[in-house]
């Protein structure tokens, strides 16, 4: 598989949720995520090649706005889950600091 990541990336050690900036509604759950990047296990569709304005949000009540664009989407085994990679492409300088430190932190 040809790896195209070039920063680290972790696995959360704690909830990390995405939502959609718009309309409020929980995209998914986050399972990685790195400098320039996040994926993503959601309830909902979500296609390629489309653009999100989204928060990540810590359990701790943290919140990074952000702008994303979908790379990739797969359907889960059970075909009412998907599977998405995102791009970050804006993130203010102070929510990329938090990300850092999720990051350096191992708490993603």
């Amino acid at each position: 598989m040809d790896e195209r990541r070039y920063q680290p990336r972790v696995a959360p050690q704690q909830p990390l949720e995405l939502i959609d900036s718009i309309t409020g509604k929980r995209m998914g759950r986050v399972v990685d995520l790195s400098e320039e990047g996040l994926m993503i296990f959601s309830e909902m569709h979500i296609d390629a090649e489309s653009i999100w304005q989204c928060v990540l949000i810590s359990q701790d009540g943290a919140e990074v706005p952000l702008g994303a664009e979908c790379l990739w989407s797969r359907s889960g085994g059970d075909q009412q889950h998907c599977w998405a990679g995102f791009h970050i492409i804006d993130i203010s300088d102070e929510g990329n600091a938090k990300v850092q430190a999720w990051i350096i932190a191992g708490l993603a």
